[in-house]
């Protein structure tokens, strides 16, 4: 597990995953005892309300009020451990309308998400708006969307790129 002084730096790598008005990402620890997916979940939820006051996406989002804390859950798939780094930089990198776009570029993204990965541990369980097995997306905004959530029950990460077209 992260230790307290690693919530700096777990906050550093995430930061240098985020792209303005394209990816947002959150990290920290949690304050209940005992977190699980619905802790993680309301974390997610407070990000997409960072989202939906953000300036560059107001105007795309008229009305839009976030997923509950039950509906962001029942969204939830799980991601396997050894594929939780190179989704992560995915997210950060890759456009989510235009794949030939980088927000980033692939060395960065994945240097800062095996960072990450590694500072959340080994036991950490991750979590997508995505259906692996079909491809399908679970939105959680009317637009395109693509999340990668962590947590190993005393720190999360969270990115979340947001697009339209």
């Amino acid at each position: 597990m992260a230790s307290s002084g690693d919530s700096a730096e777990l906050e550093a790598g995430m930061a240098e995953l985020a792209t303005p008005t394209r990816v947002y990402v959150a990290a920290g620890r949690f304050t209940a005892p005992e977190p699980d997916v619905p802790e993680l979940a309301a974390r997610i939820r407070a990000l997409l309300v960072a989202v939906a006051a953000d300036e560059a996406w107001r105007r795309f989002l008229p009305g839009y009020t976030p997923p509950s804390v039950p509906e962001i859950c029942a969204a939830l798939e799980p991601v396997e451990a050894h594929d939780a780094a190179p989704f992560l930089a995915r997210v950060a990198a890759v456009d989510l309308v235009w794949p030939s776009h980088r927000h980033l570029s692939a060395e960065a993204a994945g240097r800062a998400a095996d960072r990450v990965v590694s500072l959340l541990g080994p036991e950490a369980s991750w979590w997508t708006n995505h259906d692996v097995g079909c491809g399908a997306v679970n939105g959680l905004t009317p637009l395109f969307d693509s999340l990668l959530a962590g947590t190993n029950g005393e720190h999360f990460a969270l990115a979340l790129q947001i697009a339209d077209d």
